[in-house]
């Protein structure tokens, strides 16, 4: 369930390993994918939604079956998941359905603010900076946690980069609230103090400790004390889908809590990518992002592949990955991280440069080609 970085890696590594008396199904709302990284390229001006995406039904030419529906119920007991014009049995289950933007749980958010990571709203944004000629934009991070963790910040850079271009840089401030001490707790301390002082250098001030409340016309409304923007950019709550709710693979207001197998409590029923919840240690989770939808995604499939095999599962997820921080002008850092390091994990952020923007059209280049 659910065609985004977790889903299809699964999918395509069981295709791969399994004979065609397998069937193998995707089930997703939308009948499209796209790396939500080409939201702030769109933002920029360099791409645009409709060149972007890419048809799921083309995972049809690989042996893998496509249903674009709604799934509106999972039968745990039955083992069937329904949609909403068909039952499809499963014997094996992995459930990557992502997340949901929940906005409305920051009163006057939606109507006051434009949000970051839905697509209505980023031609907006767009289309809002571009033609801003002075005043202030702030961006806030108004709920935890949330999928793609630099990417609030490459988004500013970006937005700074593009102020830069019009002429309107000197004469519009910009600032960032979170709710967090530091700019990405999950990179650590001496990730989080290399990102403030990126984007000190690019005139953006950062504001830790800032817990949202409310949004009003022109004003952010924190637990204590509050802001004026003339244009704001949020990142909104997320929460679990409910039809991982209503079957209690999810607790309220909680994400489908697993291991590094990626299992349920529930046999042969799984939980990948931005779904669901890994703890490293009592304090860290696994970051949402796509890079380790990914990689449990592969864990998970090569465990279904050896228990269809009858053979001994050994594969969990490995912790590994990275992200890229985008910085303006085609030019990236690299995060590299290592959630299973011992004895803590570990995160480094290499310096900007147009190598590693290269790396990152590479990256979706090739998992496109691959999936799709």
């Amino acid at each position: 369930m659910g065609g985004g970085f977790g889903g299809l890696a699964a999918a395509n590594e069981l295709r791969e390993n399994l004979s065609q008396d397998t069937r193998i199904t995707i089930v997703d709302k939308k009948d499209w994918f796209m790396m939500d990284l080409v939201k702030l390229w769109i933002i920029g001006g360099s791409r645009e939604f409709e060149t972007s995406k890419r048809p799921l039904k083309a995972v049809t030419k690989k042996g893998i079956e496509f249903i674009n529906e709604n799934v509106t119920k999972i039968d745990l007991q039955n083992k069937i998941v329904r949609t909403s014009y068909r039952r499809l049995h499963y014997d094996y289950l992995i459930i990557a359905l992502g997340v949901e933007l929940a906005p409305e749980q920051i009163p006057g958010l939606k109507e006051n603010g434009l949000v970051l990571y839905d697509l209505n709203d980023v031609p907006k944004i767009r289309d809002a900076i571009r033609s801003m000629k002075s005043g202030k934009i702030v961006m806030a991070i108004t709920g935890l946690p949330y999928k793609c963790p630099p990417a609030p910040y490459e988004a500013a850079l970006l937005i700074r980069s593009v102020l830069e271009e019009t002429g309107s840089s000197n004469s519009i401030q910009m600032e960032f609230y979170s709710p967090t001490p530091i700019t990405l707790p999950a990179g650590g301390p001496q990730v989080s103090e290399d990102i403030l002082q990126i984007l000190k250098s690019k005139n953006i001030e950062f504001y830790g400790n800032h817990k949202t409340t409310a949004v009003e016309p022109n004003k952010l409304k924190f637990e204590s004390g509050e802001a004026s923007f003339d244009l704001l950019i949020t990142v909104p709550p997320h929460k679990a889908p409910l039809v991982a709710v209503d079957c209690d693979l999810a607790k309220p207001g909680k994400f489908i809590e697993v291991d590094r197998t990626c299992k349920t409590k529930h046999e042969n029923v799984y939980a990948i990518g931005d779904v669901n919840q890994i703890m490293v240690t009592d304090k860290i989770a696994v970051p949402k992002a796509g890079i380790f939808a990914e990689g449990e995604g592969i864990a998970v499939a090569r465990n279904i592949v050896s228990k269809i095999k009858k053979e001994a599962e050994a594969a969990t997820f490995d912790g590994k990955g990275g992200c890229y921080l985008e910085t303006g002008k085609k030019n990236a850092g690299y995060i590299r991280v290592d959630m299973y390091a011992d004895p803590t994990p570990v995160t480094e952020l290499k310096s900007p440069s147009a190598d590693y923007f290269a790396e990152k059209e590479k990256f979706e280049k090739e998992r496109l080609e691959k999936w799709l």
